[in-house]
């Protein structure tokens, strides 16, 4: 199964994901570190953000084509990327799950934007300013949304397995 996690930074989506990841022995896929890698190597584009994700896409076909669960982390913005998650998945075919994650607390949400610290080595976390003004386009389909707002990472992971078919 491909389960593709999505939501603003600082909600609280990869503390969850890594967690989840974790807990069912799955392969976990961080878009950022990814990203970062891309950036530290000497042939870095102008923008990495295309090739984080075509990056990802490939790494999570090949291991669920090895029979393994795969958790992929991103902010996941748009329905292009969204997409191509889902064609991945039906590409092997796998199962696909789809989590969105929200903190409906903006000044909890702003609080954990502001008091993050960067867990790669050269990864530049956004600004209160920039999550605000991100491009983050609606779900136009059915998900799970998980809403972090005084809830534990243990209580979130709970809900999503517990969705999960």
């Amino acid at each position: 199964m491909l389960i593709v996690f999505g939501g603003l930074p600082g909600t609280g989506k990869t503390s969850i994901a890594r967690a989840l990841a974790g807990r069912l022995g799955a392969i976990y896929l961080r878009i950022d570190t990814i990203e970062q890698a891309i950036m530290d190597s000497s042939v870095a584009p102008p923008s990495v953000e295309e090739a984080g994700y075509l990056a990802a896409y490939g790494v999570a076909k090949d291991n669920l084509a090895l029979g393994r669960c795969v958790v992929a982390d991103s902010v996941n913005p748009i329905a292009w990327t969204r997409d191509a998650w889902l064609a991945v998945a039906e590409s092997v075919p796998v199962p696909a799950f789809e989590v969105e994650i929200i903190c409906s607390d903006a000044a909890e949400h702003r609080r954990r934007v502001e008091a993050r610290q960067a867990d790669i080595p050269g990864h530049i976390v956004p600004t209160w300013q920039e999550v605000e003004a991100r491009d983050y386009h609606p779900w136009d389909r059915a998900h799970l949304v998980v809403d972090t707002a005084g809830r534990s990472i243990e209580r979130c992971v709970e809900d999503i397995l517990a969705a999960l078919p």
